[in-house]
């Protein structure tokens, strides 16, 4: 397996930071996605690029697949070939870091989705935010849902949050694709990006399968039952 470069160390408010877009050509909705073109760069350069430009620590790509690491590495990122049997983003984070930073230096790490072509630097930089408070073990962003279509789309996963949506930083409760008629209130669509304390991944990737399952699916709760303190920060533009 490659390691196209080592990571270097940068720091931000939360300590050593690194950034790790796991990312694979095998996809059972859209085989292929990450190397779709969009403004003649493929989809997976352009998160890698959004990344870069948050500036907030080491940008990695992690990827079972010759097609991606290529890429990545043409355009000038630092790219871990990871094993293709891990089926899961966070199993692949894992990995890749157990790689390249086994004495654990960095203490952050943003887990990036590699289908996010037109998430901001901002928002990137944003979901850092709530691992400021020291008892915050894990963040992700979520922004209000203004498209009345969203709130009735399953492929829109509603992040549920304490309180109505008014606090900069709120816990996370639950995330569901639709939410219960009896829901009133303003929903919010979930980005998919994480920000893990580095022990709070390691726990997080040590679950049972079944566990992890759970987890994909209802992470706050999941993680809330680990002992993680989970948050919410609002991104209104990402």
């Amino acid at each position: 397996m490659a390691v196209t470069s080592a990571p270097k160390e940068k720091t931000a408010g939360n300590g050593r930071v690194i950034i790790v877009i796991p990312s694979r050509m095998a996809s059972s909705r859209l085989p292929g996605k990450p190397l779709l073109d969009i403004c003649g760069a493929p989809m997976i350069a352009h998160v890698w690029r959004r990344a870069v430009e948050a500036r907030v620590g080491t940008v990695l790509v992690t990827s079972p697949d010759a097609e991606i690491i290529d890429t990545i590495a043409k355009a000038g990122g630092r790219v871990v070939e990871t094993a293709a049997e891990l089926t899961s983003g966070s199993d692949r984070v894992a990995a890749a870091l157990a790689r390249v930073d086994s004495q654990k230096r960095f203490q952050t790490v943003i887990n990036l989705q590699g289908d996010l072509p037109d998430i901001t630097p901002r928002a990137i930089a944003r979901c850092l935010d709530p691992l400021a408070e020291p008892a915050v073990d894990i963040a992700t962003l979520a922004a209000p849902i203004t498209d009345e279509d969203e709130k009735s789309d399953p492929g829109v996963v509603k992040a549920v949050i304490d309180g109505d949506g008014e606090t900069a930083i709120a816990r996370a409760r639950d995330f569901r694709r639709l939410l219960p008629p009896e829901h009133t209130g303003p929903q919010f669509h979930h980005i998919g990006i994480y920000a893990y304390r580095r022990t709070a991944i390691d726990m997080f990737t040590r679950l049972p399968r079944s566990q992890r399952r759970c987890a994909c699916q209802r992470r706050a709760r999941a993680s809330a039952q680990a002992g993680a303190r989970f948050r919410v920060a609002s991104a209104a533009a990402w």
